[in-house]
């Protein structure tokens, strides 16, 4: 080590100065050897280390002036449900996005198990068949289908197995919606983070005067009225 340092000094020539704190640093390393900590803050401007890799230090985030990003609320919100409101640090939303998933989910799979019902006892009741009863399972207590009363279970039978049918659909479509105003409040959240809002929301009613420059009648020249200003 003190070869490279004398090699380096015969080559630059460093004044004396440079000198004292090579010497200086040198007495600090041989008199702790076992912790060795050069302050490279004191060999500023020395030639030979010019060229030495300075690792820069990463500063800790504001949180408190950390604006999104629109574009990112978007796609993380594209990508994973919720993952915009996440990215926004909107923490409260989430509940909301997810429970309306999951309740989606819910009368999916609801409405999807009660129409296979509805539509085997449907189909049952059609093919004549005393073997295949499951539609027995829905009339109640004592009630049996006879050839009198058959026609009104095969129509109730065939509008229920519909509605329910229906209402599954309709749950899968409010999940995509519930989805896409997720996305869209990201994205509207997020542009709206640096939308500056005054304090001072107040609205004020006076009246006032209200000139007439049109009547030459110095008595119709001014009219009173009402001066309504919002602040925002």
């Amino acid at each position: 080590m003190m070869l490279g340092w004398g090699s380096a000094l015969a080559q630059t020539e460093a004044p004396d100065s440079v000198v004292m704190a090579i010497d200086s640093l040198y007495n600090r390393m041989m008199a702790d050897s076992s912790n060795v900590n050069i302050e490279l803050d004191t060999l500023d401007g020395m030639p030979f280390l010019s060229d030495r890799t300075v690792r820069p230090v990463r500063e800790s985030r504001d949180w408190n002036t950390w604006r999104p990003n629109p574009q990112k609320a978007i796609w993380m919100a594209l990508v994973i449900p919720g993952g915009g409101q996440i990215y926004n640090r909107k923490y409260w939303k989430l509940p909301i996005v997810y429970g309306g998933f999951l309740g989606c989910i819910y009368a999916m799979r609801w409405n999807n198990m009660m129409y296979k019902d509805y539509a085997q006892a449907y189909l049952d009741l059609m093919d004549d068949d005393p073997n295949t009863a499951s539609y027995n399972q829905f009339l109640h207590l004592g009630q049996q289908i006879t050839p009198a009363n058959e026609e009104r279970y095969k129509n109730i039978f065939k509008k229920r197995k519909d509605k329910y049918r229906r209402w599954r659909d309709m749950s899968f479509f409010v999940m995509v919606g519930i989805y896409a105003i997720s996305v869209i409040d990201a994205y509207v959240d997020a542009e709206l983070s640096e939308f500056d809002i005054s304090k001072d929301l107040s609205m004020k009613i006076r009246p006032t005067v209200m000139g007439n420059g049109s009547s030459a009648n110095l008595l119709y020249a001014t009219s009173l009225g009402v001066n309504c200003s919002v602040n925002f």
